[in-house]
């Protein structure tokens, strides 16, 4: 497939899809012998590369293993009130933590989640559960069988991730924070 044509395809692939779009998945659409993978990636590099330039307001970025269309931070407001949305939902204080500590932590039990907070995280984990943030993953092997909770590719698309490797360590953090403060 012609260079632009590909470039069109798949900007357009982007812009109408709903959540990540896989490299293979393009790749099939485009039909047997089109595009390579190895083509596939790199067009969609230099897609990336042509929005970063000024005059955009939109990115292409890597998340969750695919790639999608997103708007900039900074015209948030302004979409917003465009298209006659709300305030987003936010988070809260607890549901960060308790995030924060499955994807740090997984899998992990409710139990653990609980002593490592120092509190009730049942309805937390309930509404992180129901928002599709976090996912049952099985049951630990131990007395009572607890369930144990992993993140979701929602969680990273949530947080703009592309793997769960990226999320900085705790540690680390901490480090900066304090370092700053010298």
């Amino acid at each position: 497939m012609a260079t632009d044509a590909l470039l069109a395809y798949l900007e357009a692939a982007l812009l109408t899809s709903r959540g990540p779009v896989m490299v293979q998945g393009l790749v099939e659409a485009l039909g047997e012998g089109a595009s390579t993978v190895v083509e596939v990636e790199t067009a969609l590099e230099r897609l990336r590369d042509r929005y970063e330039g000024p005059g955009h307001g939109v990115r292409l970025e890597r998340v969750a293993g695919g790639w999608r269309c997103v708007t900039l931070p900074e015209l948030d407001d302004t979409l917003r009130t465009f298209h006659g949305l709300a305030s987003r939902q936010r988070l809260s204080q607890a549901a960060l933590e308790v995030l924060s500590i499955v994807a740090h932590r997984q899998p992990v039990t409710l139990p653990e989640i609980n002593f490592i907070r120092g509190a009730n995280s049942t309805a937390v984990v309930r509404t992180l559960l129901d928002r599709g943030l976090i996912r049952l993953a099985g049951r630990k092997r131990v007395v009572g069988k607890p369930f144990l909770y992993r993140t979701t590719k929602e969680f990273l698309v949530h947080f703009g991730l592309d793997r769960i490797e990226e999320l900085p360590e705790p540690e680390k953090i901490i480090e900066d924070e304090s370092s700053e403060t010298d």
